[in-house]
């Protein structure tokens, strides 16, 4: 790993990222952002369009890690359903846990994108949800889960995976795969069939 330090635009990013995430998007301005970084206002407008712009970058960046770490556990696997899903489920997490501040924000504050951005993130959720959707379908249809209601089902699993941005620590006991391991066990063992 190289000792550069990131581009100026990449410092900028991860420095809205971080006020973003305590402050929220609607009331961090462009000028917190420059006091943070220690240079005027006006000298961002070299790196960045807008506020928004950041904002965009780090859920669609989020949402393309998102999509590449679920392809990679799922594509060409042909385990059971539940198998599916516990991979879908550590990859979902490991994905959070990689950059927890960039994980809030991406979960919180993508409500301020603008059209046509917004309309775009949220088909790319759908598209992501809807691969949970077919994994719990596969198992209903072999008879592996119980009964549910798929749409319901993707909801509750992946609220409860989303919160572990808050209170996982690189430093804890647990990885994150570990901690994937067993939010899997713990939702695996309320849908699988006894």
């Amino acid at each position: 790993m190289s000792g550069r330090m990131p581009s100026k635009k990449k410092q900028v990013e991860l420095t809205a990222t971080n006020l973003f995430q305590e402050r929220g998007y609607a009331a961090t301005s462009m000028r917190d952002m420059a006091q943070a970084l220690g240079i005027e206002a006006a000298s961002l407008y070299s790196h960045i369009r807008s506020k928004e712009e950041i904002l965009q970058n780090i859920c669609f960046r989020m949402a393309r890690m998102f999509f590449e770490a679920q392809n990679e556990a799922l594509t060409g696997f042909t385990g059971t359903a539940a198998e599916k899903l516990e991979r879908a489920i550590v990859a979902h997490v490991k994905v959070i846990t990689e950059d927890t501040s960039a994980s809030a924000v991406f979960f919180s504050e993508w409500r301020h994108l603008s059209e046509p951005h917004m309309e775009e993130f949220k088909q790319m959720r759908n598209r992501y949800e809807g691969k949970f959707r077919e994994i719990l379908h596969e198992g209903l249809r072999n008879g592996e889960f119980v009964a549910l209601d798929e749409r319901f089902a993707v909801l509750t699993i992946l609220s409860a995976l989303n919160w572990t941005h808050q209170w996982f620590k690189a430093t804890g006991p647990m990885s994150a795969e570990e901690i994937g391991q067993r939010l899997a066990d713990v939702i695996l063992n309320g849908l699988k069939k006894k």
